[in-house]
């Protein structure tokens, strides 16, 4: 299975590349061997302007179960007396290294604000902060790439773990963000690491971190909900209500959060850490492809763009906003509506507290279940399945 059209030739306009004239970096939700090894990578970043890649326990087992891209490889392990958890560390990493590599030009052009790929600690740590900070420190050192990130959960264990790790001076991707009060912890959990890496005399410049905020599962939670209710329902105003929040969630949660960026990188705290070298840690845009069929196809693309901030996109969603994107400054558009949708998210009795505690929950769940099936992937092919 190749990525749908990745390869497709730059239209002399072309709407991903152009995101970055509103200040906002597109990385690309999606690792493979071949990705790495046919020069398709490399065309990605000259050609639409990629600046950095991320993967999870699912992206990677798609990869070797559906491919077989790496049996070679997983064939050579088979001496070496490691267990399947092993073997895929091994590949992950070589992955992940490779992958750097070719992304290093992007990180010494931007002066380490891009250029970046992610590799994901084990979810089945999520919830335990000293092993999640033993496991990142040893992928940061496995993988020995600065311009790689390990991401950790943005779980209640996992943001001391992170900023432990960021006072260490590991790049760190923060994950599975659904709450605007979750992001603040995070964003000045960075900036507590950043103080505690400057006491440490350690360098400001060379470390980055975005916290990788999702998008359109809030809105498949909420939609739902709201089906639920509107079957139910027969008064008009409450319908009304109903009908105007469904769609709408996400992207307010997500303005709202932006808002918030702005807010806490602006203080005279932070601005002593930036006159020190020190980068804000960007708001990443994640879960950016549409679910709902009854929305555009480039809808989380196009209403999220701004300065400042990185959108991770699968390659369908990368293609189709290749084709018929139309980038604008549209993050900071409307804020008072954005509002107005929350406060009548509330109005109608859905908490959006419960919504994204039950998603965090089910986030490192699925990513738990990713990882199951990852490592019965590698258990299962030396020889592969289908390219």
């Amino acid at each position: 299975m190749q990525p749908t059209g990745v390869l497709e030739t730059a239209k002399a306009t072309n709407p991903v590349k152009d995101l970055q004239k509103f200040g906002q970096s597109v990385w690309l939700d999606y690792i493979r061997r071949d990705l790495l090894t046919t020069g398709e990578l490399k065309r990605l970043i000259d050609d639409d302007g990629l600046r950095g890649m991320t993967s999870n326990p699912s992206i990677f087992e798609k990869a070797i179960a559906d491919s077989s891209f790496y049996s070679d490889f997983l064939k050579s392990l088979e001496s070496k007396g490691l267990d399947a958890n092993g073997r895929y560390e091994a590949l992950a990493i070589r992955d992940i290294q490779d992958a750097a590599d070719i992304f290093r030009p992007v990180y010494d052009s931007t002066r380490a604000r891009d250029g970046y790929v992610s590799l994901e600690v084990s979810p089945y740590i999520a919830l335990e902060t000293e092993r999640t900070v033993t496991e990142a420190r040893r992928l940061w050192k496995a993988v020995n790439r600065e311009n790689v990130m390990i991401k950790v959960p943005g779980t209640a264990e996992g943001i001391p773990a992170f900023e432990q790790l960021i006072g260490e001076g590991i790049n760190i991707n923060v994950t599975l963000l659904f709450s605007q009060d979750v992001y603040e912890q995070v964003a000045e959990g960075y900036i507590s690491g950043l103080e505690q890496l400057t006491a440490n005399s350690g360098n400001l410049s060379k470390i980055a971190s975005v916290a990788s905020f999702f998008v359109s599962r809030i809105d498949n939670s909420v939609d739902a909900m709201v089906d639920e209710r509107l079957k139910k329902s027969s008064d008009p105003q409450e319908r009304q209500k109903l009908e105007a929040v469904k769609g709408k969630v996400a992207i307010a949660n997500a303005k709202l959060a932006y808002q918030s960026y702005l807010r806490i990188f602006g203080t005279e705290r932070w601005k002593r850490l930036a006159a020190k070298g020190a980068q804000s840690q960007r708001v990443l845009w994640a879960s950016t492809s549409t679910k709902n069929p009854a929305y555009s196809d480039v809808l989380y693309v196009e209403e999220l763009i701004g300065p400042d901030t990185v959108n991770t996109i699968p390659p369908a969603t990368f293609d189709a906003f290749r084709d018929h994107g139309h980038p604008r400054l549209s993050l900071t558009e409307n804020i008072e509506g954005a509002r107005q949708t929350m406060k009548l998210l509330g109005e109608i009795g859905i908490s959006m507290k419960e919504v994204t505690g039950k998603l965090s929950e089910d986030g490192v769940k699925q990513f738990s279940d990713a990882f199951g099936k990852l490592i019965k992937a590698v258990d299962q092919n030396p020889q592969g399945q289908k390219n």
